[in-house]
């Protein structure tokens, strides 16, 4: 049993997810059909990824109701343009063979892109919900003053803000931005590309509780608030990351992971704030 986070828009989503990004297209719907058999409810995807197809044909055939499964995509760094938010959303609904999608993000601000006009790609993402077949809109990567920005002239704060978080990156300030507008943080790269579960202190908190070291810190990451979607190709690996809900970490435990923290040094993406993909 996973626990779930209300939105401020009144809906709720899965705190556990699963993340298919560099899940090869040809191999998604495998992957994504052992995550709904192991449990997961939750499937985190993006147009970006090129396998939003896979992830549609693993739900259908699963045959789980479509109101037990939270779908979120993302929108690619080439569709900012009104028209190309809306045209490429059909693509993906259709990709991931819905009518109607739980999430949609803008994936990345691009400050440096459009010039600099990610307020007008915000503004096609609330039609879309008004449109009535995207639940809710949210952002990803959004720095506190690329929230704000969007908030001021619409009036409307995203969900969600899916940015980079995990033990050497706690990513305070733009945690703290989301929160100050009742945005749910959701965390990507929760185990630092592996490199968490190899630190000696997780490794210490983990031996000492007979659990493993990504368990040790996706309940970090629980007791802190953050929505996660760790991705794994296999199906032990799911598992294991699955049952992070029968045990709790310490405040001391809490406090030991907190002192990872390397702060910007400890950022393993790119910086929002000058990603401008090509």
């Amino acid at each position: 049993m996973t626990g779930k986070v209300t939105l401020h828009d009144g809906t709720t989503i899965p705190q556990l997810g699963f993340g298919t990004f560099k899940v090869p297209p040809e191999e998604t719907a495998a992957t994504v059909a052992t995550a709904l058999e192991v449990g997961y409810r939750h499937i985190d995807t993006a147009q970006g990824y090129g396998n939003e197809a896979g992830v549609g044909e693993a739900i259908v055939a699963s045959g789980i109701a479509r109101d037990e499964i939270y779908v979120t995509s993302k929108l690619a760094n080439s569709k900012h343009r009104r028209d190309d938010v809306l045209s490429s959303f059909d693509e993906t609904l259709e990709k991931l063979r819905l009518d109607r999608l739980d999430l949609f993000l803008i994936h990345w601000p691009l400050p440096g892109l459009y010039d600099g006009d990610f307020v007008s790609t915000w503004k096609a993402m609330l039609e879309l919900v008004e449109d009535g077949r995207l639940t809710s809109a949210g952002v990803s990567n959004f720095q506190p003053d690329h929230l704000e920005q969007i908030i001021t002239a619409t009036g409307v704060a995203p969900v969600v803000n899916q940015i980079e978080v995990h033990p050497f990156f706690r990513n305070e300030g733009a945690r703290d931005a989301s929160h100050a507008h009742g945005i749910a943080v959701e965390a990507w790269g929760p185990l630092a590309r592996g490199e968490a579960v190899a630190d000696p202190e997780v490794q210490d908190i983990a031996a000492t509780l007979g659990r493993a070291p990504s368990q040790v810190v996706l309940r970090w990451h629980l007791q802190r608030g953050d929505i996660v979607f760790p991705k794994s190709m296999h199906r032990e690996r799911m598992e294991e990351n699955f049952q992070i809900f029968d045990f709790g970490l310490s405040e001391e435990d809490m406090a030991r992971i907190d002192a990872l923290d390397r702060g910007a040094m400890g950022r393993q993406g790119p910086d929002p704030d000058t990603f401008n993909p090509s």
